[in-house]
């Protein structure tokens, strides 16, 4: 019995050791993602509450939390309450099998790349529920919208990934990772890094392509009817599958843990601060976007996604392929 609760808790304090630090950085890099906005349009933004307005995303969380959650009358209250619950659940879910260092991960499972997707993947059916359950039209087509937008992009996705994986021949993400100590895959898959980057925006509703909450649209899309701290759920999810997705890409083309700088000092930086940083980068990038590429429309969108990068991907897969095929350089699956 003691053996036994001395696994339950070594487990419990490994995922707390991940979920601590991930909610954590889903409140700064709210304040990050103000304050690029804020320089790019010389604003000042987030600068009162806290040194350099470091304190504004807490300050945010607390008025969430005192906030009256409004439930509407007329709404399937289970589903609606259980929405915001199901998305931050599957936002945080999927960060188990996310690998920090070799050997500092909390699940290093040989399928961790498939696990990704199948959490992710669930990730609309919250959006969904809450868009259908609040029993109002602008939530409904925010829902439907994001569902679309999902299904859309992550076909994309899939193909751009599988031409990771002929590279390295395995579907963990450790071996990814490790495959890239001669060279990261941002240097021969460049337009798959491209595209990626593309999708995992129109993935995560992010701008050019938050139509499922356009706010001249959809009033709010499908967050409208939320209030409180169920509001303050869907924000929180969101922003976890965002750093999810900067994750994704530096483990799959920018080397994940591996430093850039093979000599000293650099090389005495301990790996988890390189994934970090690259994260950290890519998610920079993503608030410039938002900075200052206009909204698509959603015609735009569905064109981007079904008639130029599905085809394009999969011609790159098919150079891919036989490329590996024709000079021997083929990975031997590992088991």
């Amino acid at each position: 019995m003691i053996e036994y609760f001395n696994i339950l808790f070594g487990e419990v304090y490994k995922i707390l050791f991940l979920l601590i630090p991930v909610l954590t950085a889903v409140a700064m890099i709210v304040w990050l993602d103000r304050r690029v906005w804020a320089f790019v349009q010389k604003r000042k933004g987030p600068n009162v509450v806290g040194p350099f307005g470091l304190f504004q995303s807490l300050a945010d969380a607390l008025k969430y939390m005192f906030k009256e959650i409004i439930i509407p009358a007329s709404s399937n209250k289970i589903i609606f309450i259980l929405a915001p619950i199901v998305t931050m659940t599957l936002a945080l879910v999927a960060w188990a099998v996310i690998p920090f260092g070799e050997n500092f991960v909390i699940s290093d499972i040989n399928v961790g790349i498939l696990y990704i997707f199948a959490v992710s993947s669930l990730g609309v059916y919250g959006i969904i529920m809450g868009g259908w359950a609040s029993n109002s039209k602008y939530p409904f087509l925010g829902s439907i919208r994001s569902a679309a937008q999902m299904v859309s992009y992550e076909v994309s996705i899939g193909i751009i990934v599988i031409n990771v994986l002929l590279c390295v021949g395995s579907l963990n993400l450790t071996d990814i990772v490790l495959a890239q100590k001669e060279i990261w895959f941002i240097i021969p898959l460049f337009p798959m890094f491209v595209i990626f980057f593309i999708s995992a925006l129109a993935e995560t509703n992010r701008p050019p392509f938050d139509l499922p909450e356009a706010e001249a649209e959809l009033v709010a899309g499908y967050q409208t009817e939320y209030s409180g701290m169920m509001y303050a759920m869907f924000w929180l999810g969101e922003y976890a599958n965002i750093l999810l997705m900067c994750a994704m890409g530096s483990i799959l083309f920018l080397g994940g843990w591996l430093t850039p700088l093979n000599f000293f000092p650099f090389d005495q930086i301990p790996s988890p601060v390189w994934f970090i940083l690259k994260i950290l980068f890519l998610f920079l990038l993503f608030a410039l976007v938002k900075a200052i590429v206009p909204r698509y429309r959603y015609d735009q969108l569905m064109k981007l996604g079904w008639k130029i990068f599905l085809p394009f991907s999969l011609v790159w897969l098919v150079i891919t392929a036989s490329y590996l095929f024709y000079f021997d350089l083929l990975p031997v699956g590992k088991q």
